[in-house]
């Protein structure tokens, strides 16, 4: 029986999601599922969902169990063959709500800010810490477990772990498994799942800027035919006025055009992984290429707002049930316990898997998934644009890590200096000022910077 202990289980639809699939793979059916949350509320609006769908798919086979607060945490952890991580430091208020509103007091506009910019740098300051109690905690009472991190910023948050812990971790995100759809979708072409499994792709890169490197379908290349169409639609959609009537993918279609290859995270995030589309000098830009500036503060919003609504219709459904979803996290689990090879788009330590990047960053490539584990495969060298645009992001990461590791209020301002967006829009002076900003508005959520 495998003991699998859930950090941020309040995350209710995404702990279904994950933990649900674990109770439709027969060799986790009878897992020890520790549910671990700051928020007892939330934490119990888990361990109901939960038990329904163990009741109604499995047969009550799974023990639930629950671990609410700090001094609990150990006993959450204890024996944990995997763990699985989808917390969030700081929530939306105050945390999110400081990462956007101060940045635009400096004319800095931001959509996501989980990953990478100004959002992504300040979102790992004060996660990092925390996952690093965790991976104490795990070396003391779990030191054979696998920790899987489903939390952004994916990349800074699993260096920090493999850089600095013993802890076996591996990232993980949702956006390799649907890349290909995604392209398909955009250029509206048949993208139903017959003809999915008769395409056969490459994927390898970074976190949320990974290339699809190969496309072909029946062994014919798919790319000259996509490419084609591409272009002749971002044409189109950029000269129409009704914004209603564009494509909401249209900086990924032209990054594939502009640099040879799609990648893997929508255009919202990409538009403020790179220095060309928030421009405050081209305000244009914004509604020709149809960037949802703000865009997480209104999810978060909306879901807070229709939560409650949300978890009383599950509540109140007695056949509340749940089908295997394409979350990599069960599948891995499986694998290890089984030993039955699974292939995923792994977060790992490089290590000379992709060979013009650097070793020390993690890179999201093919990993084979069996009993000894996940192991990244050998990609070789990226195209040479593909590494370079990698780069300006990878720069930012591994500065983020170290001002994390190091308590460098430096490393923090280098870090922000590099960053692509920020870059482009702030003075040098300015970007310090913000980040001492963030740093007094951040107060105890982050460790005393020198």
């Amino acid at each position: 029986m495998a003991k699998i202990t859930f950090m941020g289980a309040g995350s209710t639809v995404f702990a279904r999601n994950v933990l649900g699939d674990c109770m439709c793979r027969e060799s986790l059916r009878d897992s020890h599922i520790a549910l671990y949350d700051i928020d007892g509320e939330r934490l119990k609006e888990s361990e109901y969902i939960l038990n329904v769908i163990n009741r109604n798919v499995n047969n009550g086979r799974a023990k639930i169990t629950t671990h609410l607060g700090v001094r609990n945490r150990k006993a959450a952890l204890r024996g944990a063959d995997f763990v699985v991580n989808a917390i969030q430091v700081g929530g939306y208020e105050p945390s999110t709500v400081i990462d956007f509103e101060i940045p635009k007091k400096y004319g800095l506009r931001q959509t996501i800010a989980d990953t990478l910019g100004i959002g992504g740098i300040f979102r790992a300051l004060r996660t990092i810490p925390v996952m690093l109690d965790f991976a104490h905690d795990i070396e003391e009472v779990a030191p054979d477990a696998w920790f899987l991190n489903y939390t952004n910023p994916m990349a800074m948050l699993t260096g920090a772990m493999l850089q600095a812990t013993g802890v076996k971790t591996v990232g993980l995100c949702h956006s390799v498994q649907v890349c290909v759809e995604s392209l398909l979708k955009a250029l509206e072409l048949d993208h139903s799942p017959e003809r999915l499994a008769n395409i056969r792709s490459h994927i390898a890169g970074i976190n949320h800027m990974a290339w699809l490197l190969e496309i072909t379908e029946n062994g014919k290349d798919l790319y000259p035919q996509l490419k084609k169409l591409a272009e002749k639609k971002v044409k189109a959609w950029r000269k129409e006025k009704d914004v209603s009537k564009k494509s909401g993918n249209m900086i990924r279609l032209e990054m594939m055009k502009r640099f040879g290859f799609y990648v893997t995270e929508s255009s919202e995030h990409n538009a403020e992984y790179a220095p060309f589309w928030i421009k405050h000098n081209y305000p244009g830009l914004i509604e020709e290429w149809n960037i949802p500036l703000d865009e997480y503060p209104r999810r978060c919003i909306e879901q807070i707002k229709k939560w409650k609504t949300q978890y009383a219709e599950l509540k109140n459904d007695p056949h509340l049930s749940h089908t295997l979803s394409n979350e990599y996290g069960s599948g891995i689990m499986d694998a290890i316990v089984t030993n039955k090879p699974y292939v995923i788009g792994g977060n790992v330590m490089n290590n000379g898997l992709i060979t013009n990047l650097p070793s020390n960053a993690v890179v999201e490539v093919p990993c084979l998934v069996n009993a000894k584990g996940v192991q990244g495969t050998y990609v070789g060298d990226l195209p040479t644009q593909c590494a370079a645009m990698n780069m300006t992001n990878i720069n930012v990461q591994l500065l983020t890590i170290e001002a994390a590791l190091t308590l460098n209020r430096d490393r923090i301002y280098q870090a922000a200096m590099l960053d692509p967006h920020t870059a482009a829009e702030l003075s040098i002076d300015d970007i310090v000022k913000m980040c001492d900003d963030l740093i007094e508005a951040h107060g105890n959520m982050l460790p005393k910077y020198i």
